[in-house]
């Protein structure tokens, strides 16, 4: 069985014992290697590189098979093998073998002398022993026997003799065995618990080394196999390498995969029929369970790959007897096996036996086996619980009834959602759409869609969800009710807000209330209400905040009136976002109300969103990620790719703002390359604000540029995530360039944007490190600080630390030394785990406090400095050290930070603080502006420059400013 695969693919440790075996060999540490696995697992294949990796190192192969066709021949595997020795090269010195010679009669006919019939196996064994060390006592030998399974007895008694005597010897003994009842494995077993063997088994091929497997095939790279094909091929293969190999050689040949210009492609249906001698081999090893075998099967086929044992037995007649004698024979000749833990169940082994039966009935035939097997499904499990409902679903299908299995099809959708398994839920609902749009059953039809649409959001398949949307109005003129077409609009009113198409949601929120009149159905009008409040939430304008909570307590009100507990969830989930603003408490008290009613009706998916928005609650209190940790879990669990993306994008932020840049940006880019495929803009604007944060966050201002310009891209003008890119993101950044009057004229901006557009996100600054910069300009006093710090937002972790220092300054002012000293130290104990503000705060109070003889001003500064220089933040670090001379206090100099210089300044001896200047000039300021920066004299400048020009060679500060523009 060879393959075309010119390497070996997935068999790596396999291939690092094989190599350490022949070695010890070599080294006259022989032993036996057994090679087991299922047919066509690629045995061979491992033992041809065995071959190969012997004959490289100059060893002696000698290679037998055992073979079934024809006559059993005693010894067949061991005299091919032994008889290579004679067939040319170098002749073998037997000299050593003395009374054994003759005994080797029996394998080699050159030898038989005719009086070798009486020894024992023993002794012969013990003579193939010796030829094989006379053979090989130089160089080492590889004894190659394959298909071990269908050896004779005599050659297994030899080969279990050489088991237990080849330690200390220059031979090893490599075997392949099938994975199936035979003696050659017992064999191998027992070895094994001896210690006198090794047993390597191979292992179905995974997913990737399928793919991996087929581009070696297909000579390119794996990232290029097409999905199609590779789906297919996963399937049908169940991972074994050989039929890997045949299903896409057959996929190649009937022109369902070709090649073209720019690569492989898929034309058609890459599920084509079963290779013809696959088929034939397949059917052949079914025929030998004779005509009530073969029947029986097919009928197990028409099932599916696993089938019941109660539902064959009634639609098929077969006793219990026939049943069970039949299926014995199946597993003994690996067709079958038991679906454990499942007694009642069983397996195909492959899904290509599954089609190799299918291909023998006629398609009435296949149809009337389907419509039994569902009709006996059905009687014997009339609840149709559990996997029951999708199976007879399933085979209502193949039996052409799609009215009845768009039904059923519809109903393990629901169950489903009801379950929170959102995937299962798109495939099995998506499946009852397709049915029933070939149907007149509207109704059904509605209902299938008022499921799916959701389910779609969730998933983030919002293409396949607005496609959906274009057969509203069809439906709406086939007679559906107006609460059930206004629902309808309503789902696509909630996929349009997740994925923040908020023209879109609104528009599909107008045609609700179009459908419902001027006097709608109270429950009905609910759930629109519901929708509403979350789309005005989102929408830019002046009253959003208003406008979406006035909604929501009319839908939570209706809800609790007409027992809608879905809706009610929603409307607290809403309720508790926009009170979190006033009062922190009520908030919680409204998520409890909300989990509790999600815990107490079943529903998984209103659970898992009031989970998510307590887990941000904490975040946002005390910077505790747990919540939303075991929040993402569950969406996970669920499937909920929305809300998976929505939280890794809060982790993101959580992880700029704790310094911990490097997993900060691998995270963002990771999660943007999926939530921009998804166009899950809300995601993806705040992944964006994140990304720009972080380059905030490292004073890098033209990659925070960057990143806020895609953010516009993403509708991010009036939206909720906008005063962040302001107050996380433009303001850091002016701080980190030490411009303190930029970064509270971009505070100001915060203060406009949130005017005309009221945000529940509370860190854009303005109840935090805008507060603090207004005390240390003297903009605001006692007042205004007391003001911030009694709101919600003025106590969440991230804003507490400047609250509590802008605290400290007035205190200082005010006279209150060890009051202000106490609330710097709880500031410091606050921005604990932000090491970015925590060192920021310090640089900025630090002047302050030594006026006025509070806190440790020399010592904030010292680990700010070391902080910022640290993390290759010049200005800040240097505007620390010009104020520690300010204090009076030494200041240490650094001689790191060389890496930054390009290497061909570096080689020509610029220092860490010429290359400062000489950023600097590409701006081309002048020496006071470049000192001012740089908190030097301008004279040192002056000093710097001179030396710039001399050791890069240019003949005048404009060719200096010239060359460092270019760098």
């Amino acid at each position: 069985m060879r393959s075309h695969t010119p390497y070996v693919v997935g068999r790596d440790p396999q291939l690092r014992d094989l190599e350490e075996a022949l070695s010890d060999a070599r080294d006259r540490r022989g032993g036996v290697v057994f090679l087991t696995g299922e047919a066509g697992i690629g045995k061979s294949r491992l033992a041809a590189e065995a071959v190969g990796m012997a004959f490289e190192s100059g060893m002696r192969v000698l290679r037998g098979r055992s073979s079934t066709t024809g006559p059993t021949v005693p010894f067949r595997p061991l005299t091919e093998a032994l008889m290579s020795l004679f067939r040319g090269g170098e002749p073998v010195d037997d000299s050593a073998l003395g009374p054994y010679r003759p005994v080797l009669g029996r394998l080699v006919p050159d030898w038989n002398t005719g009086d070798h019939e009486s020894s024992s196996m023993v002794i012969l064994g013990e003579a193939v022993l010796r030829l094989l060390i006379a053979a090989g006592k130089d160089r080492g030998q590889l004894l190659l026997l394959e298909d071990l399974h269908d050896a004779d007895p005599e050659t297994l008694a030899v080969v279990e003799y050489l088991v237990d005597n080849l330690e200390y010897t220059p031979v090893l003994l490599l075997a392949t065995i099938r994975t199936e009842f035979c003696d050659a494995l017992d064999l191998a077993s027992s070895a094994r618990r001896r210690g006198t063997g090794t047993v390597l088994e191979l292992p179905a091929l995974s997913r990737s080394q399928v793919r991996d497997m087929v581009a070696a095939q297909l000579g390119t790279e794996p990232d290029r196999v097409p999905a199609a094909a590779l789906e297919r091929l996963w399937d049908d293969s169940a991972g074994s390498p050989f039929l890997v190999e045949e299903l896409l050689q057959s996929m190649i040949g009937a022109g369902a995969l070709v090649r073209g210009g720019d690569g492989w492609r898929v034309v058609g249906d890459p599920r084509g029929d079963v290779p013809t001698a696959l088929a034939r081999g397949i059917l052949r090893r079914i025929d030998r369970l004779g005509p009530q075998g073969l029947t029986l099967l097919s009928a197990a086929a028409v099932v599916g790959r696993r089938f019941p044992l109660t539902v064959l037995q009634r639609m098929t007649g077969v006793d219990d007897r026939g049943l069970l004698g039949h299926l014995h024979a199946g597993v003994a000749a690996q067709l079958v096996v038991p679906d454990e833990p499942s007694p009642d169940w069983y397996a195909f082994r492959h899904p290509l036996t599954v089609e190799a039966l299918l291909t023998q009935l006629t398609p009435d035939r296949r149809a009337e086996l389907a419509r039994r097997a569902a009709d006996a499904a059905s009687e014997l499990h009339p609840e149709l619980a559990g996997q029951w409902c999708p199976l007879v679903a399933e085979l209502r299908s193949q039996a052409g009834d799609r009215a009845e299995a768009g039904r059923l099809f519809a109903e393990a959708g629901r169950r489903a959602l009801a379950d929170g398994a959102i995937g299962s839920a798109v495939t099995l609902l998506d499946r009852a759409e397709r049915l029933l749009s070939d149907t007149r059953d509207t109704l059904r039809r509605a209902e299938v869609l008022e499921c799916l649409l959701p389910a779609l959001a969730e998933a983030g398949d919002f293409a396949r969800a607005f496609d959906l949307a274009d057969q509203l109005h069809a439906l709406g003129g086939a007679g559906l009710s107006a609460p059930r077409l206004a629902a309808l609009h309503t789902r696509l009113a909630k996929v349009a807000h997740t994925a923040g198409r908020w023209a879109d949601g609104n528009r599909q929120i107008a045609q609700a209330r179009a459908v419902l009149g001027p006097a709608p159905d109270e429950a009905a009008a609910a759930s629109v209400d519901v929708a509403a409040a979350y789309l005005a939430l989102d929408t830019p304008g002046t009253d959003r905040t208003h406008q979406a909570e006035k909604l929501a307590r009319s839908a939570v009100e209706a809800a609790q009136r007409h027992g809608l507990p879905t809706v009610a969830c929603q409307g607290w989930e809403l309720l508790a976002t926009v009170a979190r603003e006033r009062d922190p408490t009520e908030s919680q008290a409204m998520l409890e109300r909300a989990l509790t009613t999600a815990e107490r009706h079943g529903l998984p998916l209103r659970r898992m969103y009031a989970l998510t928005r307590i887990g941000g609650n904490a975040w946002l209190s005390d910077g505790d990620t747990a919540g939303l940790t075991a929040a993402r879990d569950e969406a996970l669990r669920l499937g909920s790719a929305t809300i998976v993306y929505t939280i890794d994008g809060i982790l993101i932020l959580d992880s700029v703002l704790r310094g911990e840049f490097g997993a900060a940006r691998d995270a963002a880019e990771e999660c943007l390359a999926v939530v921009r495929r998804l166009r899950l803009a809300p995601a993806v604007r705040y992944v964006l604000m994140a990304k720009g944060a972080l380059a905030a966050h490292r004073g890098e201002r033209a990659a925070m540029e960057e990143a806020l310009a895609a953010f516009a891209e993403w509708d991010g003008a009036g939206s909720q995530e906008e005063p962040l890119t302001v107050g996380l993101a433009r303001t850091f950044c002016a701080l980190l360039e030490e411009d303190g009057e930029l970064a509270r004229r971009e505070l100001r901006a915060v203060r406009e944007l949130e005017r005309d557009n009221p945000s529940t996100y509370y860190l854009s600054g303005r109840s935090g490190v805008g507060l603090l910069l207004d005390v240390l300009a003297g903009d605001v006093g006692r007042p205004g600080q007391e003001e911030a710090a009694a709101t919600a937002p003025g106590r969440l972790r991230w804003n507490r630390q400047f609250v509590l220092l802008a605290d400290a300054v007035l205190l200082g002012r005010e006279g209150r030394t060890e009051e202000a000293s106490a609330a710097a130290a709880e500031a410091l104990r606050a921005a604990e785990p932000y090491p970015t503000a925590l060192h920021l705060g310090m640089r900025l109070v630090a002047e302050a406090a030594h006026e006025n003889g509070w806190g440790e001003p020399v010592a904030w500064l010292r680990r700010a400095e070391h902080h910022f220089h640290q993390n290759g933040v010049p200005a800040v670090a240097n505007a620390c050290r010009a104020a520690l001379r300010r204090l009076g206090a030494p200041v240490h100099q650094h001689r790191s930070g060389t890496s930054r210089i390009p290497e061909e300044l570096r080689a020509l001896g610029v220092t860490v603080r010429e290359y400062e200047v000489f950023v600097l000039l590409a701006e081309r300021l002048g020496n006071k502006d470049i000192a001012d920066h740089l908190y030097i004299s301008p004279r040192t400048v002056e000093k710097h420059i001179a030396s710039l020009i001399a050791k890069t060679g240019r003949s005048n500060r404009a060719a200096l400013c010239a060359l460092s523009a270019s760098l």
